[in-house]
């Protein structure tokens, strides 16, 4: 790594850049008055933007650092109130976790995009269709009028080359690798500013690599002097990042994704692949957060390199497998071209770059739940174990729902420059919040391996072997197990576990998550597009544990789930192959909204270089076996320990939380805990 990059990384890890920030929120009232909702979240868009002062940190030469905090709301919150009412809002009912089509909007610029919405005003029909694009335009326009005032300022400060490049970009299509990255910086963060969050950077070798292949092609870059600015767009990814919505620090939505198939199913796998890898593994920061697509095809060597970044201690790449994972989407309605041009949301969720506007994580129901209580109530009316499995059922169908009577009638903010940088929104004049070309949802099913372990222990130590009389085994989980640790420690040392490749559990396994995709199959929302099964958790580990009582599997109550698809915390493991088996022979094909098996590796199994091959081998067995998506986190039981004890010692300690990676001690501590008590298996 060059100087001047260590001297950016440091720079930006120690947020010194911070003191740029205005903390005073915006005053917005006088300008939205009187004004509708879409024009309201263009004028805000417009203040904000014209607040932003320019900033040029020390030794950067891709430029933009946020200086405004706040975003405010452009309706008080009685207001807000009124126009929810009856409604389902989702998060912060903004459109979210969608990808933009950054490879058209770089490659034709802004004043391209504008041209299109002017062109569209003048055969604009209605009302509604025309206060859209003005409002799109009226977006577009504070854009360029930020980068002019950087580029004007940049000239006042003799950063000539800075200048230069600001006066091209965003405006005009970029030509070369510097003025594309610097195109991306400007056209992500005003995203955010936007009120937008979770803006991934979708397939960003694919539509990256014409710009570099050009210029060492014709000389103007070599690839040291392309990493070096490679890198430096990757520490700009991190100076802004605390001030992006998520349920944790971290959590900010900054994940790319790269290598897999083109559009005709051929590999795309490029340079630039390669380097992103080397990039992110020699930063070690937290963002962009980066995900790897990868299939029977794929070359070891790209698996290995992906290792050597989990030894890192990032928690990612995280794997998605195409041979998996298109024929899923193709199964539930995308086409095929777009299939293959699938990138993930903020976690791991499958969407699509610039026709999506999907809503991933819309809602979960708890398989974990469903379990318990098909148990409770199937053992107190005498039933046998087949009479368990379809109540079941009934409850997964129950739960379902539900869940999906939770978010009809859906409201959400518009947005018209989030609509600026999809594909077609301008073209038919109609905003993204009302809905793109797919317009899925995605259910989470939550706890599977905590399902199937009470399942497989009520079958054998109740219904099959007789060991525990129901009526004691049920008393059992109403008195949280207290005063009786003999009889929680049986099904601890005795019972079938998810992840020991046990013939029971991979079968019941099956069974469960086979009843929630068929509990959400045929079912439409209002919008069309169809609801998609996926067992990745989310947060949800932590907040349906804590409703839920004790459980079969000997989980106390209140206690965490397992996250995504991994063993239940208290699994003793058989080694790592037993656990991917275990995982692999899951119906992925129904079940398109993806979740990664998750699994931790002590640190020290990475120290020695025969290692790292081994560990690769190992991803690529999983891939082999039909697995979905996988994430590895390379961590020390000791080490994170330690550090919630001393977190000034740790403050660059990074882990995978769920589907993304944060710093350990930045986490609130049931966080922390449920990591350090994920070694344990």
């Amino acid at each position: 790594m060059k100087e001047r990059i260590e001297r950016l990384c440091a720079f930006t890890r120690n947020k010194r850049h911070a003191r740029h920030r205005r903390e005073q929120p915006i005053e917005l009232t006088a300008d939205l008055e009187g004004k509708s909702y879409m024009k309201r979240v263009a004028v805000r868009f417009k203040r904000l933007l014209e607040a932003e002062k320019p900033v040029f940190l020390p030794d950067e030469r891709i430029v933009f650092t946020r200086t405004t905090v706040e975003i405010p709301e452009v309706y008080t919150p009685n207001e807000m109130v009124n126009i929810r009412k009856g409604r389902f809002c989702h998060e912060m009912g903004r459109v979210f976790n969608i990808c933009s089509d950054f490879d058209a909007v770089i490659s034709e610029g802004l004043l391209s995009r504008r041209a299109v919405a002017v062109a569209s005003l003048k055969g604009s029909k209605t009302a509604e269709k025309a206060e859209f694009l003005e409002s799109a335009i009226e977006t577009i326009d504070a854009v360029l009028g930020l980068a002019k005032r950087y580029s004007r300022t940049a000239r006042e400060e003799g950063l000539t080359k800075i200048a230069e490049t600001l006066e091209r970009v965003p405006s005009y299509g970029a030509r070369t690798f510097a003025e594309a990255l610097q195109s991306l910086r400007i056209l992500h963060s005003c995203l955010y500013l936007a009120g937008h969050y979770h803006c991934g950077l979708g397939r960003f070798d694919q539509y990256m690599w014409p710009y570099l292949k050009d210029d060492l092609d014709t000389g103007r870059l070599d690839e040291e002097d392309a990493e070096e600015l490679l890198q430096e767009f990757f520490i700009s990814l991190n100076r802004d990042s605390d001030l992006y919505p998520g349920v944790q620090q971290g959590d900010n939505g900054q994940s790319l994704i790269l290598g897999g198939c083109d559009g005709e199913g051929n590999d795309a796998v490029n340079p630039l692949t390669y380097m992103c890898l080397r990039a992110s593994r020699e930063l070690g920061l937290i963002d962009p957060k980066i995900n790897l697509r990868v299939s029977r095809r794929t070359d070891l060597g790209l698996f290995k390199l992906a290792t050597e970044l989990t030894a890192r201690g990032l928690g990612f790449p995280q794997y998605a497998n195409d041979d998996v994972v298109i024929p899923g989407l193709v199964a539930a309605g995308y086409s095929l071209q777009d299939a293959r041009n699938y990138t993930v949301a903020a976690c791991w969720e499958f969407i699509v770059p610039g026709v999506g506007m999907d809503i991933p994580n819309i809602n979960a129901v708890s398989l974990a739940s469903a379990a318990d209580s098909a148990i409770r109530k199937g053992l107190g009316d005498g039933g046998d174990f087949d009479r368990i499995l379809s109540l079941l059922r009934q409850e997964i169908r129950r739960q379902v729902d539900a869940k999906c009577e939770e978010i009809r009638n859906i409201v959400i903010e518009p947005a018209p420059y989030q609509s600026v940088l999809m594909t077609g929104c301008l073209e038919r004049g109609a905003d993204i919040s009302t809905g793109g070309k797919y317009n899925n949802y995605g259910f989470h099913g939550t706890g599977l391996a905590n399902a199937v372990d009470q399942l497989a222990a009520v079958k054998k130590l109740v219904l099959d072997e007789h060991h525990i009389p129901a009526a004691d085994f049920l008393t059992a989980l109403d008195k949280d197990f207290k005063g009786l640790e003999d009889l929680r420690l049986t099904i601890v040392r005795t019972a079938p576990r998810m992840g020991h490749n046990d013939a029971t559990t991979n079968e019941l396994a099956r069974e469960v998550s086979d009843m929630f995709i068929d509990a959400l199959k045929g079912r439409k929302n209002e919008r069309g597009g169809c609801i998609r099964a996926g067992f990745g958790s989310a947060m949800y580990y932590l907040t349906h544990g804590r409703e839920l009582g004790a459980t079969a599997d000997s989980r106390g109550a209140g206690e965490p789930l397992s996250a995504n698809l991994a063993p239940s915390l208290e699994t003793e493991a058989k080694g790592p192959v037993s656990v991917i088996k275990s995982f692999a022979g899951l119906n992925y094909l129904d079940a398109p909204n993806g979740g990664p098996l998750t699994m931790e590796i002590d640190s020290s199994v990475f120290r020695a270089s025969e290692t790292i091959e081994k560990m690769a081998m190992f991803v690529r067995s999983y891939i082999f076996m039909g697995g979905q998506q996988f994430q590895l986190n390379a961590i020390s039981r000791e080490e994170l320990v330690h550090a919630q004890t001393h977190p000034y010692l740790h403050k660059n300690l990074v882990v995978r939380v769920w589907g993304w990676s944060g710093y350990f001690c930045e986490l609130d501590r049931p966080y922390q805990n449920h990591i350090i008590a994920r070694t344990v298996y």
